[in-house]
Formats: C-alpha cells, structure tokens, sequence
C-alpha cells in the first residue's frame, strides 16, 4: 500500500482484522439533541438516546482505542478544517440546500446566512441542522407555513456511524452511495473531507455518493484482494457490480462475494450478520449460518469470454454457503464460525444488541459491547482477547462498534 499520509502512518487496509493504526470516529454532539418522538423513525434511530451518557461512551470508546496505540481522529474536525477550502465550503453549502421544501427565498436566505459562518459554526449547521425559528430572515411562504420546530436543514445523528459513508481498500478510498434519504448528505460531507483536507489530498477515490447504492457495513474485507459484499436493505446489486468492477479494475481485489441478506432492520447490512476477529474467524448470527450463502464474482478470462478487446466481463457463480465460498476465496481450509449467542433466543437478543458487530484492533483481539454477556464468553473460549465498552445509548441507534469506526490505516496482513 501506497503512503499517502504526512502524518508518519500510511492510509489503507487490506483486511478487516490487520493491526488497527488510524480510525475516524465521530463523537455524538448537538444532532442527537434533535432526535424526537416524531422524528426519530425518520432519521432511523429506534429511541431518543441520553446524549450525556452517550458521550460518555462514547469518550470510553475513543480512550480504549488510545490505549492500544491507535489514532482517532474525529469527523467533525477534519470536516471543520476541510472548510477551510472554499470549493469545500461552496459544495456543502450547495448540497445542505438542494431540498426542493425550501423554495427559492428560502434558499437564498440561508445560502448567504451560512455563507457568513466561520467553518466551525458551518460544520454545527451541517451536522445540528436548522430550525425554522432559527433562522431571522428568509420570511416567505415557506417560513409562514412550516411549523416552528420544523427542520429547513435536517440534523445527521447517523454521523456516529461512521463505517457507512466511506471503506478503505487498500490505498483507495469508496466514498459509498448511502441508500436512506435520512443519511444521504452524510456521504457529501464524507466526499469533502477526503477532497479537501490536506491530510487526504490526493488520495485516490473509488466509487462515490452519486452512484448506486453501497453502504460501508455492508463491505467486509475478508481477506487481502477478497471482498464480501452485503446486498439487501441499503445496498444494491447494481452497486455490488458497479464496486466490483472498479476494484478489479484497480486491482484491488480478484474476488468479489456479493451475499444476499434479509431485508429486515436487524439484518440492515452484513456486519449486523458477522464481522471477522482473525484472519479465519468470524463472528456470525447462527440464525442465518445455514441459509447465508454468497455468488463468488470474479473477472472471467477474456477469451472465454468472446468479449471485445479491453471489455471488462464479470463472471457470476453460482450461489454456495458463505463460509465455503469465503474459504475458497480467502485461499484457506476454513472460516469458522464462532456463535453469536449460547442458544437461539440468546442469539437473537444478542444480534440485536450488535453482538455480532465487533471492531477488530488486530488478529484475536476485538472490542464489543459489554451488555452481549454470552456472545463475548464465546469469544474468549475461541481465543479472542475482547476488550468491552458500554453501549447501552451509543445503541439506540442499531449500531456497535465497528458501525461507529472507519479504519483509516491498519498494517498489511503478510500474504
């Protein structure tokens, strides 16, 4: 992987579980503060969480990252400093207030309000949001009509998750497509920060917001050059192909899984199935093992394929059960399967509870959440070192802590 850093650590992952150096996280702030009861649905939270005691958690979280030597860096300040770039500051400005509700007097009132902020005080209206009786101008029909504490610019609570928006893969970087109209904005912002911020200029991007859908819970990098890639509730096959494609054009990769999951909220993308903790263990829902299977996509051989010249064919195989197409792909005798749970109503609790989405920090070593008492016994039994955080508001979200981490820098796994 290229060093594309100055910041003495190279950006880039080739896995999922290679020692964690560099992670963006971003600390819940002022946008869960405008989390209601008719709101929360729409912005695809399932309680109004305590902030305080999220914060709280969530500074947990980061200092346990600290203390195994890795670097967290935090969303809203890149985002802050990315601001600082007019072009940066002129497209966030631009895409906050493409919303076609604002009208034409609207729009302009606030185009010039946030104009006028320093990028610190742009980057809170970006992610806080506006309400209608924040604002001291703009009065037209829109403002007349529009309830008081009615949004102009919707706040982004879903920014805590950060894996979503972005996946490194090897050196490059996939600005990801984010499928709920809720979450759209987030992966522009995300964009920003990887365009304009000097620690990132000049890395080279992959796939971007404006594509077909795929989200970052979704991708899973199994192993180096061997992706799998969730399609159901957020993520599309077209995205899948479209991904594929570009990774392979890169060569970043030479197996792609694309693995069908429920389109249920408790199954919204892969890592909420399984996430790796060493380079042949993962961590899986045992109610889906049996029926989770996966269509290996690799690029087939050109002459075979009677294609013209330079076309880039895929070639689709037929579906097997995940774990014998991911060993196959990965090259090793076998994944094995370390059971969310004891028994399948304890699985179940605790698949919701995110007791699947754990964060490798390093091969055998994986931070969850506390509260999945048996699923983090099961760990333990297999060898894993797990390191336990609080989460009992950080998950009003349906998110644990691989939602809430976006590996910037780990090291190669040696091939």
């Amino acid at each position: 992987m290229t060093s594309t850093t100055t910041a003495g650590r190279p950006h880039g992952a080739d896995s999922e579980v290679g020692r964690l150096r560099t992670v963006v996280l971003h600390r819940p702030g002022p946008e869960l503060k405008r989390l209601t009861p008719r709101n929360n649905d729409k912005l695809l939270f399932d309680g109004i969480p305590w902030v305080a005691r999220a914060q709280e958690e969530h500074d947990a979280f980061a200092e346990a990252l600290r203390e195994r030597d890795v670097e967290v860096l935090y969303l809203t300040e890149l985002l802050t400093e990315a601001l600082e770039s007019e072009v940066a500051r002129n497209h966030a400005i631009t895409s906050a207030l493409s919303g076609l509700h604002l009208g034409d007097t609207m729009r302009s009132y606030l185009g010039r309000f946030l104009a006028d902020a320093s990028p610190e005080e742009l980057t809170g209206y970006l992610t806080a949001g506006i309400r209608n009786d924040e604002v001291r101008g703009g009065f037209g029909l829109v403002t007349s009509l529009l309830a008081s504490d009615d949004f102009l610019v919707d706040p982004l609570p879903n920014l805590l998750f950060t894996r979503d928006s972005s996946v490194w893969v090897r050196d490059r970087v996939a600005v990801t497509a984010l499928a709920m109209p809720a979450r759209k904005r987030e992966t522009q912002l995300t964009d920003l920060v990887y365009s304009e911020h000097p620690r990132f200029r000049g890395t080279m991007k992959i796939h971007g917001w404006h594509h077909e859908y795929v989200e970052g819970g979704d991708v899973l990098l199994l192993a180096p050059g061997v992706l799998a890639v969730g399609v159901g509730e957020r993520t599309t096959p077209a995205g899948v192909e479209r991904l594929a494609r570009q990774v392979f054009h890169a060569g970043l990769a030479h197996t792609v899984l694309a693995v069908p999951i429920t389109q249920e909220r408790a199954t919204m993308h892969l890592d909420t199935v399984c996430t790796m903790v060493d380079v042949d263990k993962i961590i899986m829902y045992p109610n889906v093992a049996d029926s989770l299977r996966a269509h290996a996509v690799t690029l087939a051989d050109p002459a075979e394929a009677h294609a013209d010249p330079g076309e880039m064919r895929l070639q689709v195989a037929e579906a097997e059960p995940f774990l014998v197409a991911a060993a196959k792909a990965m090259g090793i005798d076998a994944l094995h399967q370390i059971d969310t749970g004891l028994d399948p109503v304890t699985a179940e609790r605790e698949q919701w509870d995110d007791g699947n989405n754990t964060l490798a920090l390093a091969p055998r070593v994986a931070v969850a959440y506390e509260r999945n008492v048996e699923t983090n016994d099961r760990l333990e039994a297999a060898g894993i070192e797990v390191v336990r955080i609080a989460g009992s508001e950080l998950g009003s979200g349906r998110g644990g802590p691989r939602c809430m981490s976006c590996p910037v820098s780990r090291d190669p796994l040696a091939v």
